[in-house]
C-alpha cells in the first residue's frame, strides 16, 4: 500500500518514467525519466508516515529540471520514520552545507496528523544546484544549545507542558540554553486523531545538529504512554545521539553519504559516529 503510493509520487516527481509490477505484487520493473519537478500534490498512504516519502524527495529534489514545490498529505509523526520536525531540523541545515540553500528552501507543516487516520499536510520546496559544494566536516565541537518542539493533537494543551518539564528536568543538569516550544493544533489543523509527542535537537558550535524524537502509541495500539514517561525517554534519546558523537545524526547518514557520492570530483570528509542499521 504505501510502496505503491511512493511508486506514484515518483512517477509525478519524474517524466517519462515506465512502471510495471506483475499481478502478484512481487517484481517491479522500473525505468527511469527525467527528473522534472515542478508544483505537485501527493496524498500519502497513512500506514507510513510522511517523513518516508521526503528522505527520498531530499535526495532528488536539488537534481530536477524545475524547482520542487510539493504539498504532501498523510501521517505528519509516527514511530517507524524520522518525523517531519526532525527532517526540517537536520536535513534542511545538512543539504545548506552543500550548497543547496536560498529562501525557496523549506519544510512548512501546515497541518499535523497523528497516526492511524493521518489528516497532516506539509509544504515542501527545495531550489535546484547543477554542482554540489564538497565539505570538511569532521570536528563536531561542544554542544552549545538544545531546542525542541512538544506537540500535541486533539488531547488536552496540558500534555505538551508535561513532556516539556520531565525532559527539562533531565537536560538542565548539562547545559543551561534549553528551549522547547509548545506546539498545540486546535480544529481543522489537528488531524483526524489524538497524539502527542517531541522532538528534541542538540545544536554545536560548529554548526552540526543531532536530533532524538518521540511520538505516543497509536490510538487503540498498545498501553497508553505518560507525557512524562515520553520527555524524559526523548531526552534520554538525545543524550545517547550526542555519545555516538559524529557530525551528522542517526538519521541523516544515508542522506550526507549521497550527498558527498553526487559532489564534485573533490575530496568530502564528514565524521560519523557507529552506522546506525537504517543507513
Amino acid at each position: 500500500d504505501f510502496e505503491a503510493s511512493f511508486i506514484r509520487l515518483i512517477d509525478k516527481v519524474t517524466n517519462g518514467s515506465r512502471i510495471e509490477i506483475n499481478q502478484t505484487g512481487t517484481t517491479l520493473y522500473y525505468q527511469p525519466g527525467l527528473l522534472y519537478g515542478g508544483s505537485l500534490e501527493h496524498d500519502c498512504s497513512p500506514s507510513r508516515s510522511i517523513g518516508y516519502y521526503l528522505e527520498s524527495l531530499l535526495c532528488l529534489a536539488p537534481f530536477m529540471k524545475h524547482p520542487l514545490k510539493i504539498v504532501l498529505r498523510g501521517v505528519t509523526n509516527d514511530q517507524v520514520d524520522p518525523s517531519v520536525d526532525v527532517l526540517k531540523a537536520t536535513a534542511l541545515p545538512l543539504l545548506k552545507k552543500f550548497g543547496i540553500d536560498g529562501e525557496s528552501l523549506e519544510i512548512k507543516i501546515n497541518r499535523r496528523g497523528m497516526p492511524p487516520k493521518g489528516g497532516g499536510e506539509i509544504l515542501f520546496a527545495c531550489p535546484v544546484r547543477k554542482v554540489l559544494q564538497p565539505i570538511q566536516f569532521t570536528d563536531p565541537g561542544k554542544i552549545k544549545r538544545i531546542r525542541g518542539t512538544a506537540y500535541s493533537v486533539r488531547v488536552s494543551p496540558q500534555m505538551a507542558n508535561r513532556m516539556v518539564e520531565s525532559a527539562r528536568s533531565i537536560l538542565n543538569k548539562f547545559l543551561p540554553d534549553i528551549y522547547i516550544y509548545t506546539d498545540h493544533m486546535k480544529g481543522v489543523s489537528s488531524g483526524k486523531s489524538p497524539g502527542f509527542g517531541m522532538c528534541l535537537t542538540a545544536e554545536t558550535v560548529n554548526g552540526t545538529i543531532l536530533s532524538a524524537e518521540l511520538a505516543s502509541n497509536p490510538q487503540g495500539q498498545g498501553a497508553a504512554v505518560l507525557p512524562e514517561e515520553l520527555g524524559q525517554n526523548c531526552a534520554k534519546l538525545l543524550l545517547e545521539e550526542v555519545y555516538r558523537g559524529g557530525c551528522v545524526d542517526s538519521t541523516n547518514q544515508s542522506l550526507a553519504l549521497l550527498l558527498m557520492t553526487l559532489g564534485q570530483r573533490d575530496v568530502s570528509k564528514v565524521l560519523l559516529g557507529p552506522l546506525s542499521p537504517y543507513t
